[in-house]
């Protein structure tokens, strides 16, 4: 899977400009300010419909127009496809995938398979747990369809609860009306979890090799799916969820949102035994994220039969000699859309875009 073409209008710094890209390496490279991060943000939208770094779509809308247009180009081991985004400043998104609007978002995620890496990533392992469950969520997303709309109907169920946990009076008894929502939150819940369970065993596997090659073999890393609800088939998943949101009942009355299930989950990261995520050097924190990146990609190939395309923002920066090099060597089998100011490393680029 590659991106061949972005064709830009109004979109950040981009008045009106077309990019080509080549298979392997792609480096963009030009001084601050210039655009880069700006090109690799309109990869990651085509991939996954919202912006890596901006909550509001019209952010991304050149000052002073009325909106902005994306136009992609990729080609998959079976087909081309094309990717056409437009977003007004009313907040509107208008999405086509060969030329045929879609009527949902989650209808564009697995169309590009996208993975992103930038300094801002060491948060997927020092920061809170909701940044290891969005790291799961992503991923998962976009190698199954089931799991997206599993994932989709136990939020949407959850905020059904939360509201009614918002809502009650002093008195109220809504153990009847929770029971409604707590039996669909246990099912799709445990869709949810079991799905986790086996990315994260395998995620284990791949994280630990390219960390061992990363680190030279200094250091061992490890990955465990941490859940209120232990391994297992489905149906006992959502039996010890369903308990669980029974005895919690007091507790998410006084508190007033739901304390237990997948939107609480985390995956623990150790090195030589040691939780990495509290008690790593920044160092080790880097190296362990860019590990569970990598691994993503081989997880990735694994289930779809091909490597997503890689998005590397101002990375080399952050790394020494060393990791740059084994980096550039771990993914030159694939499309890597890579950012910086520039560009000195061993590695030939099969393509360079200078901007600025």
């Amino acid at each position: 899977m590659y991106v061949t073409q972005v064709k830009l209008n109004d979109f950040r710094n981009y008045t009106d400009k077309t990019f080509a890209f080549s298979q392997g390496l792609n480096v963009i490279a030009g001084p601050n300010a210039a655009g880069k991060t700006n090109l690799l943000e309109s990869v990651y939208m085509c991939g996954l419909g919202t912006s890596p770094r901006v909550a509001r779509d019209k952010d991304v809308i050149k000052w002073g127009e009325k909106g902005a247009y994306i136009h992609l180009e990729l080609q998959t081991r079976f087909r081309a496809h094309t990717v056409d985004m437009y977003i007004d400043g009313r907040e509107k998104k208008r999405v086509a995938i060969d030329g045929i609007p879609i009527t949902r978002l989650a209808q564009l995620i697995g169309t590009l398979g996208i993975v992103f890496f930038s300094p801002d990533e060491l948060k997927l392992v020092k920061d809170a747990p909701v940044e290891r469950r969005r790291f799961m969520d992503v991923s998962l997303s976009q190698q199954s369809s089931k799991y997206l709309f599993a994932l989709s109907r136990y939020n949407a169920v959850l905020l059904r609860r939360n509201k009614l946990l918002k809502t009650m009076l002093p008195g109220d008894n809504l153990k009847n009306s929770l029971q409604v929502w707590d039996m669909q939150l246990s099912q799709e819940g445990a869709r949810v979890i079991k799905a986790r369970y086996e990315f994260a065993r395998e995620l284990k596997k791949f994280a630990a090799q390219k960390h061992g090659i990363l680190s030279g073999g200094k250091e061992n890393l490890s990955v465990e799916y941490e859940s209120d609800a232990p391994d297992g088939a489905e149906g006992q998943i959502a039996e010890v969820l369903s308990q669980k949101l029974f005895m919690s009942y007091e507790k998410d009355c006084s508190l007033q949102y739901t304390t237990v299930g997948p939107h609480k989950d985390d995956i623990k990261i150790s090195l030589d035994g040691v939780d990495v995520r509290k008690f790593g050097s920044q160092g080790q924190q880097r190296t362990a994220a860019l590990s569970l990146k990598l691994a993503e990609i081989s997880l990735f190939k694994d289930n779809m039969g091909e490597e997503p395309v890689l998005l590397l923002d101002d990375v080399l920066s952050e790394l020494d000699e060393d990791r740059r090099k084994t980096l550039l060597q771990e993914t030159s089998s694939f499309q890597t859309i890579i950012t910086c100011t520039e560009y000195n490393e061993g590695v030939t680029p099969s393509n360079i875009i200078k901007i600025g």
